[in-house]
């Protein structure tokens, strides 16, 4: 018997620039508490955090810049963008 195919759902409609923001802040704050332990970091060998979570900052960075422009872009060409709550 094969499997009975249903329809693909709508896709959820979600504010990008939030999520992404949002994500980004959490990898500053990272920075900072690891900038903050380097010390002990560094006395267990893990001195290589800091440069990681610096290295997901700076491409949050990018990633939001990404985001804004696409949703600045959306909303000129008329597309639907989600509500900014």
């Amino acid at each position: 018997m094969s499997p009975t195919h249903h329809p693909d759902p709508e896709p959820l409609e979600t504010d990008d620039v939030k999520v992404v923001a949002v994500g980004t802040a959490l990898w500053f704050a990272g920075l900072l508490v690891a900038l903050v332990l380097h010390d002990r970091l560094a006395e267990n060998g893990h001195d290589d955090w800091v440069w990681i979570l610096l290295a997901g900052s700076l491409l949050g960075l990018l990633g939001l810049r990404y985001v804004v422009r696409r949703r600045a872009a959306i909303r000129r060409d008329g597309g639907p963008v989600p509500q900014d709550r």
